[in-house]
């Protein structure tokens, strides 16, 4: 049986919200239409907002997996479907799962304090004050990057190569391509790299050249370590996320759609 059908059998829904008016208004709609239960006793989750709240919602279930059907009720939803009352059991038996992958990022700080967490976009590092960052960067043990003088650098899974990476002009990556996008952030010297595309098998370690005199910190997604002297970002193959979208509208498409944008 699949996950979508299981969905309509049921009927176990949770219902999230960003806590936003709009998105308050919605959830009291669609509780008093469908029910409510807690996401942990739940089949599938309908979250309501953002972005911001679908990668809150990923990292929530992230030790336990849950499907994950969001509707726009924030800005930007490029991760959400059209927002609508009607028919919601139907939408949910007919989405269709894009299953994606978080990246494992192990940072280690200038105490010597080992800190591990997951990101469903990027692993970022920043430089924390007006001197920019001193980075060096190896690749499944072999140094590709002696030193990368810029304002930091990150690492992107697929579904986060639309996001922040995009931004700072890295490549988009379909979904399912085995890759990892690597993208300077305003790089000073070497001047003229752009970044690589990795395997997604890849060990990634950079490390913070002068870290006392150039600190910086290192975020997956939205969680921040501060003054690290190492960190090291893998593919979590082990993790697999589920989120659903309305036929059409797939993530996979939407990828594809954002590529073709002037």
């Amino acid at each position: 049986m699949s996950i979508a059908s299981h969905v309509l059998r049921t009927r176990d829904i949770a219902i999230l919200s960003s806590g936003s008016p709009e998105a308050e208004e919605a959830r009291h709609a669609l509780v008093a239409l469908y029910g409510d239960i807690s996401p942990e006793e739940a089949d599938v989750i309908v979250a309501l907002g953002g972005d911001g709240l679908m990668l809150q919602t990923l990292h929530r279930t992230i030790k336990s997996p849950k499907p994950i059907y969001g509707m726009n009720r924030g800005s930007v939803g490029f991760l959400m479907n059209e927002y609508s009352e009607r028919n919601l059991p139907e939408r949910l038996a007919a989405a269709l799962p894009s299953i994606i992958h978080p990246l494992l990022m192990r940072a280690s700080d200038v105490r010597g304090i080992e800190t591990t967490a997951r990101a469903i976009n990027e692993v970022s590092l920043l430089r924390q004050t007006y001197q920019a960052a001193k980075l060096q960067i190896a690749v499944d043990s072999a140094t590709r990057l002696s030193e990368l003088i810029a304002d930091g650098i990150l690492v992107a899974t697929p579904a986060g190569s639309t996001a922040y990476n995009l931004s700072a002009n890295g490549p988009i990556l379909p979904l399912g391509a085995p890759l990892m996008a690597l993208t300077p952030l305003s790089p000073f010297r070497p001047r003229r790299w752009r970044g690589a595309l990795l395997p997604d098998a890849a060990q990634v370690v950079i490390d913070v050249l002068e870290a006392d005199k150039r600190p910086v910190a290192a975020a997956a997604d939205h969680y921040e370590i501060r003054r690290v002297t190492r960190v090291e970002v893998s593919m979590d193959r082990a993790t697999s996320l589920v989120l659903l979208h309305d036929p059409g509208h797939s993530l996979d498409e939407r990828i594809l759609r954002e590529q073709f944008r002037y």
